[in-house]
């Protein structure tokens, strides 16, 4: 009895993850990129709970679903855009090292 409900409860951990997936992770893997793996996008994850706030994470997961919206963010001139670019590619670095 104590196997199956140590299981059950594994499973439904397991099953449950991508509910407490920050934004960056579940746009990870909702992407149709074929990379797109669990362990990648859990990784993807981790560099941006790292770097970026829940604001930044939001946005960038914006990015994924609207390129150009990451187009528009780089080129913008403003304080704040330049901020979020920079937090985001700072994101993009740990993540690349991070996630190999």
């Amino acid at each position: 009895m104590t196997r199956i409900l140590i299981a059950s409860v594994t499973i439904c951990a397991a099953l449950a993850a991508p509910a407490f997936a920050n934004p960056i992770e579940r746009a990870c893997l909702s992407s149709d990129r074929p990379s797109a793996s669990r362990v990648l996008c859990a990784c993807i994850g981790e560099a941006a709970d790292r770097t970026l706030t829940r604001a930044d994470m939001r946005l960038g997961a914006r990015f994924f679903r609207d390129p150009e919206e990451a187009q528009r963010v780089q080129l913008s001139d403003t304080p704040r855009d330049e901020a979020i670019w920079q937090r985001w590619r700072n994101f993009g670095e740990m993540a690349e090292a991070m996630c190999r």
